[in-house]
């Protein structure tokens, strides 16, 4: 008898989470105590300094859903979430915070959007937030501007709370701070079903955040990075090229407009001004090195791009091979 797969993988992210694991483990169990699927929880420990580890050590002995990675130092969110999704299992892939501020009683609805909705990805929405309002208005304004630059229309692209088909979570590279826009890495991975739910919100039981100021700064640059590195990733040249391009022609539609200058002032016997006294020979000097510049940088990254190991990775979806019998 065909042995069954599971069901769902459930991946935690965590860092000096030691007081909630224990009541967050106990909390999936009982939302997923009526159905009959099987599950397996994921807890990645990413270099807590407390004593988060025991504790995981201590429920993969108890449970034997639990499942576990540390990490030897603090490596972030998206590296714990790209091991997390490494090791997963299951057909459907859940990820959710450990600071018990996301339910896990909203597991099932978002699997059965995965399975019987056939959504790709499912993102959850706080609509009803228990953060300070330092954390809140930048947010709203993130999540404004991701809409703006990536097309897909959701509220809360930050969300940890989520779920996804397993192909989406092995098709997709997770790092630096990405975490922040996996559905935009999704949707330049192939896949643009996604759809959001609304979810609970909780107050934070233990301890206190573990993002800072930093998320301000680093937020909008990787959203840039991944926009940019979605769309122009396999052909840098059609982005510097084209600016460079356009540059280099404003710079040397004003030179030529000087020079024909120069020539009716000696045509017409009138005293002509200086190149070098006019402010448009600079800007159009500044234009072409600036145009080239660009050009030559979008050369350099097609060149890269071209030897590296990875640039002819495409993903398949699907595959026909015909098989012919052929006579001796």
């Amino acid at each position: 008898m065909e042995k069954k797969g599971i069901d769902i993988s459930i991946v935690v992210p965590l860092f000096n989470e030691e007081e909630s694991l224990p009541e967050l483990n106990k909390w999936i169990v009982s939302a997923l105590a009526d159905y009959g699927w099987s599950y397996e929880v994921i807890l990645v420990d990413d270099g807590s300094k407390d004593q988060s580890w025991s504790v995981i050590e201590k429920l993969a002995h108890e449970f034997e859903h639990i499942r576990g990675i540390k990490f030897q130092r603090n490596y972030g969110k998206s590296a714990a979430l790209q091991k997390g999704f490494e090791m997963a299992q299951g057909e459907v892939v859940i990820t959710m915070d450990a600071d018990l501020q996301d339910s896990p009683e909203e597991i099932p609805s978002l699997y059965k959007m995965i399975t019987a909705e056939d959504y790709d990805l499912v993102s959850g929405w706080k609509k009803k937030r228990f953060d300070p309002i330092s954390k809140t208005i930048p947010t709203k304004l993130y999540n404004w501007t991701a809409r703006r630059l990536s097309g897909i229309h959701l509220h809360d692209f930050n969300c940890g709370l989520k779920a996804y088909k397993r192909v989406v979570v092995k098709s997709i590279e997770v790092y630096g701070d990405m975490h922040r826009y996996i559905p935009v890495l999704a949707k330049y991975a192939g896949f643009h079903k996604i759809g959001e739910k609304v979810v609970q919100h909780q107050a934070r039981k233990y301890g206190t955040t573990k993002f800072g100021l930093e998320r301000f700064i680093n937020g909008p640059l990787d959203l840039l990075s991944v926009v940019f590195m979605g769309r122009f990733g396999k052909k840098p040249m059609h982005f510097f090229g084209a600016i460079g391009t356009l540059l280099f022609l404003i710079g040397f539609g004003i030179a030529g407009f000087l020079i024909v200058d120069k020539f009716l002032h000696l045509y017409d016997g009138t005293p002509a001004r200086l190149l070098s006294e006019r402010a448009e020979f600079f800007i159009g000097l500044a234009a072409m090195i600036i145009g080239t510049q660009f050009f030559l940088a979008g050369f350099i990254a097609e060149l890269i791009g071209r030897t590296s190991s990875t640039s002819n990775n495409y993903l398949i979806e699907k595959q026909i091979k015909s098989s012919s019998n052929s006579d001796d």
